[in-house]
């Protein structure tokens, strides 16, 4: 291939107009970076803008590279270097690739430092990155790891009946040894921990915020709800989607034979559910004291988790429905897969754009989702489908919103709100029941911040006031049914 067509058509590449031999750092770094992180190439006798200007001894030039890096890096990462010859000029080419017993350091000046790429820059590794870069010289995961906390002393009702509902299997307990969550001594594995009911990594927790208009700073009010949720992954992921689905509107529309309607909701399930599953299963657990955040807005959704691309590229550079999935927690998501919560088959981005095609041809617009990334954050951005439509469906009477802030009873000889009827808090029950026809009380106790025994109380009021009823065996898999 031609240098000005490489130059074109690739990414993982580093000028050199000239060969540095005084201070190598300047093209070193990015030897260390393409080993440590992806494989790449540094074409000496390129200009910043891309003109061939080629070298005037070429082949001194690979010379002093070839010893440089022999001398100069610890360890010393697989290159081919050879000398290209283009337009009447020639060149030195080093391809990089990227190494397996990282991290790669170089030695100059008596600094050992390592460098990873992020987009097309190479950086100095901090001290969280080069964790990162000797579990991966080790062949090993931050979730596989034994963490200091004892299966004994902890639960796992909610796996055990997620894995039930889910496989139609039971969890045995081989299956935590087997599924890696639990070590050899007794341990539970980083994986393990996160999974617990009791949580005991408090840095898994998920922030969630519904703000007062278009940013964090709109109004006097400024958050209209607000909440902060700790439990094992796969509470979180049951109650981030309860607070999305309770701070957001699904209007509907009739069908013109009458039969049936069709619904707009804000934001489309599988959307959702795919941003909170990426968010939990490929954060970087190593920054501690940085959680998942779930920023709601009138005009967009934002998840927000730790931790940018594990490969150092740019989300916002690729094509992200074709971005191949590289797990950073496997242990973790092999269980979410297990539980069809996670796509087998490769990255999540493609489900997220698929459901905004699918949900803007149903409105005959174009709304598409955004992903941004950079070194140490990763965001999934969400436009509300309904907002650039709000106008249009305000003169529309036949969109009427499914669930309001006074819900009113239908069918009743009375008119009262539900909170008139039962008790503000009691309707918050109420309230997502009807969101979720098969949520649990414990899910309910989760979401509200209340223990089982008072969800059992608000239930009991519910179904005394015929506003729902309990369909089937609750053991066996029934759902809740609202009396209209």
């Amino acid at each position: 291939m031609l240098l000005k067509d490489y130059i074109g058509e690739a990414t993982a590449y580093d000028k050199k107009l000239m060969l540095e031999r005084k201070d190598p750092t300047s093209w070193l770094k990015s030897v260390s970076a393409f080993a440590n992180t992806q494989s790449g190439k540094l074409l000496f006798g390129v200009a910043d803008d891309g003109t061939l200007v080629g070298l005037a001894d070429a082949q001194d030039d690979s010379e002093f590279i070839s010893e440089t890096i022999k001398m100069q890096m610890d360890p010393v990462p697989e290159i081919n270097l050879s000398i290209h010859e283009e337009d009447g000029r020639q060149f030195v080419v080093v391809e990089i690739k990227a190494g397996s017993e990282t991290p790669y350091y170089t030695l100059v000046r008596g600094h050992r430092d390592a460098y990873i790429r992020i987009g097309n820059e190479s950086v100095k590794a901090n001290a969280i990155q080069l964790k990162r870069l000797v579990l991966k010289s080790e062949r090993q995961s931050w979730d596989s790891l034994t963490s200091k906390h004892l299966r004994s002393e902890e639960s796992f009702e909610v796996l055990r009946s997620i894995y039930r509902k889910r496989t139609l299997h039971k969890f045995e307990e081989n299956d935590f040894v087997s599924f890696g969550l639990v070590a050899g001594d007794g341990h539970l594995t980083n994986a393990g921990a996160l999974l617990a009911d009791g949580a005991p990594i408090r840095h898994s927790r998920v922030f969630c915020t519904r703000w007062n208009g278009l940013t964090k700073t709109h109004g006097t009010l400024d958050a209209l709800d607000d909440d902060e949720f700790s439990g094992g992954l796969l509470t979180l992921l049951d109650v981030a989607k309860d607070f999305v689905k309770i701070n957001s509107k699904s209007p509907w529309k009739k069908l013109k034979n009458g039969d049936g309607r069709v619904e707009y909701p804000e934001y489309p399930a599988d959307a959702v559910e795919e941003s909170i599953v990426n968010a939990l299963i490929h954060r970087d657990y190593l920054e501690i004291g940085s959680e998942v955040h779930i920023d709601m807005f009138d005009d967009r959704l934002e998840v927000y988790s730790p931790g940018g691309m594990p490969s150092g590229e740019l989300i916002q550079d690729l094509d992200a429905h074709y971005v191949p999935s590289t797990r950073r927690n496997p242990v973790i998501a092999d269980l979410f897969q297990r539980l069809d919560l996670m796509e087998r088959r490769g990255s999540g981005f493609g489900k997220i754009i698929d459901a905004y095609k699918a949900e803007s041809d149903k409105r005959c617009i174009d709304v598409k989702p955004f992903f941004r990334s950079s070194a140490t954050a990763f965001f999934v951005i969400l436009p509300n489908l309904n907002y650039s439509l709000k106008a249009a469906t305000a003169t529309t009477d036949t969109i009427t919103d499914t669930i309001t802030d006074t819900i009113t009873v239908q069918g009743l000889a009375t008119s009262k709100t539900i909170p008139e009827i039962v008790g503000k808090d009691t309707a918050k029950v109420y309230r997502l029941i009807s969101l979720d026809n098969h949520i649990t009380a414990e899910r309910i106790a989760a979401r509200l911040r209340l223990s089982v025994a008072g969800v059992r109380y608000h239930l009991a009021k519910i179904k005394s006031a015929n506003l729902v009823r309990y369909v089937g065996n609750p053991k066996k898999g029934g759902h809740w049914e609202v009396v209209k």
